[in-house]
Order: structure tokens, then C-alpha cells, then sequence
């Protein structure tokens, strides 16, 4: 049996209000294993010839893994994975893995709207990588 955390008071949030902040470090035994677990072998995620070969800085992380990463911040204020509704977000600038080392990606997350009747609030994310945004418009609603 799963214990839930307890849910946000949807009537004490305010926008703008910050729910969480999280440092995700990302390096590439972590780029190998997201690879194996998602399925995507694409050598821009652990070549690095191949990523500079068509324009990228090096290897970089993959996307979905940078998003869900990132939205795992909300998932644990909310207490619950499944109070997540509704998850949008655009790729904007790609998280560049070196080797050796580690990629810093900081993820914040702030109240964005409330809906009170429909006991749901937005929350918007802002993903940032060496001070630029890596996600725009991302956005999840959370059912409270």
C-alpha cells in the first residue's frame, strides 16, 4: 500500500509563490542509463565525434530525460506522480554533458495559476543550464 504525502492547501497558495527549487546533476554514467531504460541509443547522447559532427557542443543529455527530471520536483510537492494532470514544456537549448564532469541543470518552480472550482493549480517551471533556460514554457497542472 502507497502512502501519499499530504496534499498542498490549494486555499493558501498564492501565484508567484515558489514550491520548490532542485539541483539535478547529470553526467554520463547517468546519459547510459536513462539510454537503456528509454530506448534511445542516438549517439548524440554518448558520442562525442558524432554530436560535434552535426553541430553540437558534444554529447548532450536527452530531452525527456532533462524534462522529467524537471518535473519531478512538482510530482514530489504535490505528493503523488498522479496528481499530475498535465505536463507541456518546449526544448530550447540543449544540456551539454563533458567528459569528464557533470552538467548542473537547476530547475525552480512556482505557482503559476489557480483554478479553485476545478481544485487545480499551475505550476510553471523555469530549467535553467549554465544561467539559460534549457525548458520553455513548461508547465504542469497538478489536481489538489
Amino acid at each position: 500500500m502507497t502512502t501519499l504525502s499530504p496534499l498542498p492547501d490549494i486555499t493558501t497558495l498564492t501565484v508567484g509563490s515558489v514550491v520548490g527549487t532542485r539541483t539535478v546533476v547529470v553526467d554520463r554514467a547517468r546519459l547510459v542509463r536513462y539510454a537503456g531504460a528509454s530506448g534511445d541509443f542516438n549517439p548524440i547522447h554518448w558520442n562525442d565525434t558524432f554530436a560535434q559532427g552535426v553541430g553540437l557542443p558534444g554529447v548532450i543529455a536527452h530531452g525527456m530525460f532533462t524534462m522529467g527530471a524537471a518535473v519531478a520536483l512538482v510530482e514530489d510537492w504535490a505528493g503523488d506522480p498522479g496528481r499530475v494532470v498535465d505536463y507541456q514544456t518546449r526544448f530550447t537549448r540543449p544540456v551539454a554533458v563533458p567528459n569528464p564532469g557533470e552538467a548542473v541543470v537547476e530547475v525552480s518552480a512556482a505557482v503559476g495559476a489557480i483554478d479553485l472550482e476545478a481544485r487545480t493549480v499551475r505550476v510553471d517551471l523555469t530549467v535553467t543550464f549554465e544561467g539559460a533556460r534549457v525548458l520553455g514554457k513548461s508547465q504542469a497542472v497538478v489536481a489538489l
